[in-house]
């Protein structure tokens, strides 16, 4: 579905292609209850003002105080003249003004728009420009990104700074007190319809052009009532930390939806997330639900400081986006006396759809169906296949994005009527779902299939490996070969010797022909601002086979 941008917001309407599934049935979802998805924070009001929503390094906000300053943003929002449907920019770090500015904007009938906060400038002008924001709440941390080549020809007026003070540039700045001040501290919701548009996120682009994911009023309440009830069953003697940021699909549910659904409440951690950070946090902050990413896991499971950290208030702790080795599965449970529990969801979705749970759980699968959603396999012509048959995964909930902002050719090829077309590989195995890697992804090395996740996956388990990523590289010849980019463990020696020791550890654990041809060795990885290892950033930088491997 397109969106032609130059109709008038208030004329914008949606149709949500999911009608009824069997999914909202069986967890008894009535998406005409949920005309505004503020009522998540507001909720609370009636049930829990005086408890603490919000705490951490940036501050502590009651639910009454946290509601109070949403009101003065929708307010403050409506005084500066936007018109229902109107998109804002949304350029913070975790700390209590980002729930408050989403929410207040929600519930005045505006649409934030949740931005990655490591977006270049070149980059965030698409943002600016693709969404036609005319206002940006924005972090004094951030705002030199905010520089003429990200404002240049966009719409973007005017720019609010929080946390600080505001300074001189291409776009007028006025301080948060400043455009708060006076603001009422009620606010009537809008008279919006489950349908509605809510908010936006944007994918990573690291396929190609970002896409504007859609949200509508009534996604929030269904995460809420699968993933959060069916799984977390959070209370509101409950503490969530997610160390993934509120940008991210995933932490957005993790730090805003579940916590507030239940009346519980959240550390929110500003910066860059160390692992000595996160580990102080936990001590300092109690939480009760931990949330990460195995990259996350990873570095915790190897930080000095671990063995010194007080883990004890944690009752679960959940990983996903990538999968989780076992090493690191192992390591974090011997030292929070937890097992992450593996899920898998995406930004179309909202949130995770497939998890693993405290009762049932298999190591290295993303987990059974989330009650709520329902899944298929499919073959390339779109028939179901076979339990234990690899096919292609399709997914259907009431939480399903309706379309992608003005790009109907991928719409078109993502939301296939009311079901989402994921573009992942599965095989299912007694109700749970194994990962078999993108529909696209396979490659061709010495005349042979290879999958270069599954060699990725035989690196990370060598006890020599910290991390490492795997990729296809063509050569002259035009035949291809697999890289591997490593980082070795603190005091591994990254030379020819370990060179040879994880190729052989691939031809005894996988096949001869699946070792990759290239190791290079690095003392990082670069990362996506959700966390993950950015390969887009890896094969725009392909040294040759015969240039001097980094250190």
């Amino acid at each position: 579905m397109n969106i032609r941008t130059e109709i008038p917001s208030e004329e914008i309407k949606i149709k949500d292609p999911v009608a009824n599934p069997p999914g909202s049935t069986a967890i008894g979802f009535d998406k005409n209850a949920h005309p505004n998805a503020s009522a998540i924070l507001y909720d609370n009001l009636e049930r829990n003002p005086d408890a603490i929503a919000v705490t951490g390094p940036a501050g502590t906000k009651t639910y009454g105080e946290l509601c109070a300053d949403a009101s003065r943003w929708g307010n403050a929002l409506t005084g500066f003249g936007l018109d229902r449907g109107d998109r804002i920019a949304v350029f913070l770090d975790d700390t209590p003004a980002y729930p408050a500015v989403v929410m207040g904007a929600i519930r005045a009938g505006f649409v934030p728009v949740l931005l990655n906060t490591q977006t270049r400038s070149d980059l965030l002008n698409f943002y600016l420009s693709d969404s036609e924001a005319t206002i940006a709440v924005v972090d004094a941390d951030m705002i030199d990104m905010f520089d003429q080549q990200a404002v240049a020809n966009t719409k973007l007026k005017r720019i609010v700074v929080t946390n600080g003070t505001a300074q001189t540039g291409p776009v007028d700045q006025i301080p948060a007190t400043e455009f708060l001040s006076g603001q009422p501290d009620t606010l009537t919701v809008a008279d919006t319809g489950p349908d509605d548009m809510a908010f936006w996120m944007y994918s990573s682009g690291s396929t190609g052009r970002p896409k504007g994911i859609v949200h509508l009023q009534h996604d929030m309440a269904y995460t809420a009532l699968t993933y959060a009830r069916e799984i977390l069953k959070l209370t509101p003697a409950d503490r969530c930390f997610s160390v993934p940021k509120i940008f991210f699909a995933y932490g957005f549910g993790n730090a805003v939806t579940f916590p507030f659904a239940a009346g519980a409440s959240v550390v929110l951690m500003p910066g860059r997330p160390e692992a000595s950070r996160v580990l102080a946090a936990i001590e300092e902050w109690k939480p009760t639900a931990f949330f990460a990413l195995p990259t996350v896991y990873t570095a915790l499971a190897r930080a000095p400081e671990i063995d010194k950290t007080d883990l004890s208030s944690l009752r679960i702790s959940l990983s996903a986006a990538e999968i989780l080795s076992e090493d690191v599965f192992n390591a974090w449970r011997e030292q929070s006396g937890l097992e992450a529990l593996e899920g898998l969801g995406s930004t179309e979705l909202l949130h995770i759809y497939l998890s693993n749970t405290v009762a049932e759980k298999r190591l290295g699968s993303a987990g059974k169906v989330v009650k709520g959603y329902e899944v298929k396999l499919c073959d390339p012509d779109g028939n179901e296949v076979s339990e234990g048959e690899e096919g292609v995964m399709w997914v259907r909930g009431h939480s399903s994005a309706p379309h992608y902002w003005n790009q109907p050719e991928k719409t078109s090829h993502t939301m296939r009527q009311d079901w989402i077309y994921t573009g992942d590989r599965f095989v299912e195995r007694d109700g749970f779902y194994f990962f078999q890697g993108r529909a696209d992804d396979l490659v061709k090395v010495s005349g042979q299939w290879v999958w270069p996740l599954e060699v990725e996956r035989c690196l990370s388990e060598h006890p020599e490996v910290h991390e490492c990523a795997v990729l296809a590289e063509q050569l002259a010849d035009k035949r291809t070969i697999l890289r591997a980019i490593v980082v070795p463990r603190e005091g591994v020696g990254a030379n020819e010797l370990l060179k040879a020791t994880l190729r052989d550890h691939v031809k005894e654990h996988l096949l001869p022909f699946k070792a990759p041809r290239i190791f290079e060795f690095r003392i990082s990885l670069p990362k996506t601002g959700t966390g993950k290892i950015d390969r887009q950033a890896l094969v725009t930088d392909r040294p040759g086979p015969d240039e001097k491997q980094k250190r």
